[in-house]
């Protein structure tokens, strides 16, 4: 669908289509010649038998215009189109701005399936990554902090691959909230297979983000590059589960170059796939527990998450004298106000007076002229 006005828009859009299935994701030898040249010339360039652009060796150049001698951006744009999507390019009224922090690692264009607008739901949007043989514990975290995040109107960004990921988009889909996958592959095609129905489910209630064009495969490098994309396009990333050597942690340390916030989800001390969250956490990362927490660190001024205190107990409300005077009653028998007031180094008419307060309360009991601990509380009320 065309949304450019006039034809050499057009061409740029075509170009720019073109130039996804030519170049690798994130190649920045490319990202400077679309931005010295403008996409239609590089198309031209490369197709041409022309010297290479600067930058680029015989081989290298060589190979891109293997690549460019089949390429039919329009095919491209058609596939796209029957799925319901549609290519976004920099410039649009769709593009995420931030994406154009990564210079000239900056995507040429994404392919999107879905129906939200990917620019809005990147506005409010956090990244939940991590590893992806995780445990049931990370499982867990990663489903209960998608969910409380989605419930607080924020979209849950992962790469829909298995373990974290997975468990970050279900527990935001289970709550009808926002999520977007963002894929080393085309946008039409579920990889992994094994999150055939999830994928498919993102394309229907959330959005499915890709660098490579319909019918493209992933790769292991194609992984890697995508996790730029994660950090880029969010407001902050939280890793919960990852080893020492983790793609995830790929997407961290590119958040932090980005001047992102980074996050984690700290696990047990004995646990390899912990190691790495907590390697961040000595370094430039935050501890968070929950999507408030999160939400503190990426949202609005104002936005904090509720203070952590202990269950209250009924000494809580006692005054700091009938706490000292309390305290000076022994645990075991009974004791004559003089000596409480010298143990609690509180003058005699003040401690009888809290005495009876305590009495009132049901922490002592009177015992004569003595007093002790009342009767049915178990040794010494200090908690």
């Amino acid at each position: 669908m065309r949304t450019d006005k006039g034809p050499s828009a057009w061409s740029e859009r075509l170009a720019r289509a073109a130039l996804t299935r030519i170049a690798e994701p994130g190649d920045e030898h490319v990202g400077r010649w679309v931005a010295a040249h403008g996409a239609c010339a590089v198309v031209e360039a490369v197709r041409g038998s022309g010297a290479p652009l600067d930058g680029a060796g015989e081989q290298r150049w060589a190979g891109l215009r293997l690549r460019a001698a089949d390429v039919r951006p329009d095919i491209d744009l058609a596939a796209i189109e029957r799925l319901g999507g549609r290519f976004v390019c920099p410039g649009d009224p769709e593009w995420p701005s931030q994406l154009d922090d990564l210079g000239p690692a900056r995507p040429l264009g994404l392919w999107i399936n879905g129906v939200p607008s990917l620019r809005v739901w990147a506005l409010r949007s956090v990244a939940v990554v991590g590893a992806r043989a995780c445990t049931e514990y990370g499982a867990h975290c990663a489903a209960v902090l998608a969910a409380g995040l989605a419930e607080r109107g924020w979209t849950v960004v992962s790469g829909a691959a298995y373990g974290i990921d997975a468990a970050a988009h279900r527990g935001a889909l289970a709550l009808r909230g926002p999520t977007a996958g963002v894929l080393a592959c085309g946008a039409d095609v579920a990889y992994p297979p094994g999150n055939q129905e999830l994928i498919r489910t993102l394309g229907e209630r959330g959005l499915l983000v890709a660098e490579l064009p319909p019918g493209a495969h992933p790769t292991r490098s194609r992984f890697v590059l995508r996790n730029r994309v994660i950090a880029a396009l969010t407001r902050g990333t939280v890793v919960v589960e990852a080893a020492v050597r983790s793609g995830a942690l790929v997407t961290a340390r590119r958040a932090i170059r980005l001047g992102r916030h980074v996050m984690g989800m700290p696990g047990p001390v004995t646990s390899g796939l912990s190691q790495g969250v907590h390697e961040l956490l000595r370094g430039e990362a935050t501890v968070v527990t929950d999507a408030a927490e999160v939400i503190e660190l990426v949202g609005a001024m104002g936005e904090l998450a509720p203070r952590r205190r202990g269950a209250a107990v009924p000494r809580d409300t006692l005054s700091r004298s009938a706490s000292r005077v309390l305290e000076a009653v022994p645990g075991r028998g009974a004791s004559d106000p003089a000596r409480i007031a010298r143990s609690a180094g509180v003058p005699a008419p003040v401690v009888l007076a809290r005495l009876h307060e305590l009495r009132a309360l049901g922490f002592v009991e009177r015992d004569g002229d003595h007093w002790k601990l009342a009767r049915h509380r178990k040794g010494h009320t200090i908690e």
